[in-house]
């Protein structure tokens, strides 16, 4: 009974204590209660889920916040298009802002067998990895290491190695920029869905440099730019660039370039290009 009644008081004392916090603490919360937005959780209900941070936010529920706060657009999950983009704009009570599609192009041909190798990479199955060593296995400094890091980047399943380079299914694609993050030869690019022409060379370096390392790299030889009624295409050191606002998709370039190396996409699938008997002829000036 003793020890009962000496420790009555410090346990009476703790009670009183816990009751008085508990109670400030219950004050304190209603006083400082930041009102939760509604809306946060509505978005979120329609987005996709793929937290792929295509969007430019760390997960769709972030970008649900930074919609429903203002800092984000109605339109920006890449991932979900117009469909998505006119539900959150339906949340938001505002008008719809379309979505403009777009796709991977990993721009590079340097194949296996048109590609010229520095040294045998053996080690960890990673794109990072084998650009430490020297910059890659290829001579090529902007080649596609082909080691499928990007593939893994992909939750899509929009991305494969074929041939030592990664090719883009671009019906499959989302734009989420996942590959473009993942790519430690920055030679990966998002681009218009509906332009249907893209120059499959990162190399700005000088013909003679080019065909050094690669058969089927640009050489910049222009005839691209001279043959481009539209004007959509430039120079970059030596490197043919289209501008796709002004691209009008008349093949003319695909047709004239005697590398092969602009390559028409209307079928979606950014395979690596071949370097034809009658794109051998041009560049010999036999035809």
């Amino acid at each position: 009974m003793a020890l009962l009644g000496s420790l009555l008081p410090p346990v009476v004392s703790l009670t009183v204590l816990g009751v008085f916090f508990g109670a400030l603490l219950g004050i304190a919360s209603r006083i400082f209660a930041v009102e939760a937005d509604l809306r946060v959780d509505q978005i979120v209900s329609c987005l996709p889920g793929g937290n792929c941070g295509g969007c430019g936010y760390p997960g769709c529920s972030a970008f649900a916040e930074a919609v429903a706060a203002g800092r984000a657009p109605t339109n920006g999950c890449v991932v979900g298009g117009n469909p998505v983009a006119c539900e959150v704009a339906r949340i938001m009570g505002t008008e719809a802002l379309a979505v403009q599609r777009r796709a991977a192009v990993v721009k590079c041909a340097g194949s296996s067998q048109r590609a010229a190798q520095k040294y045998d990479y053996v080690g960890y199955a990673d794109c990072g990895a084998q650009h430490a060593l020297l910059g890659g296995a290829k001579q090529c400094p902007y080649a596609c290491c082909g080691l499928g890091t990007c593939v893994r980047a992909c939750q899509f399943g929009a991305i494969s190695v074929v041939d030592g380079v990664a090719v883009v299914d671009r019906e499959r694609c989302t734009a989420c920029g996942a590959c473009v993050a993942a790519c430690p030869m920055g030679i990966i690019q998002l681009t218009p869905y509906d332009c249907d022409h893209e120059v499959i060379c990162s190399n700005p370096l000088p013909a003679s440099e080019v065909r050094d390392v690669c058969s089927v790299g640009c050489i910049g030889c222009e005839l691209c730019v001279r043959s481009c009624a539209a004007g959509a295409i430039h120079m970059e050191g030596h490197l043919a660039v289209i501008d796709h606002a002004r691209c009008v998709n008349c093949h003319v370039c695909v047709d004239r370039c005697p590398r092969g190396i602009i390559r028409y996409l209307g079928d979606r699938v950014t395979v690596v290009p071949s370097l034809g008997q009658g794109a051998e002829d041009r560049a010999a000036g036999r035809t």
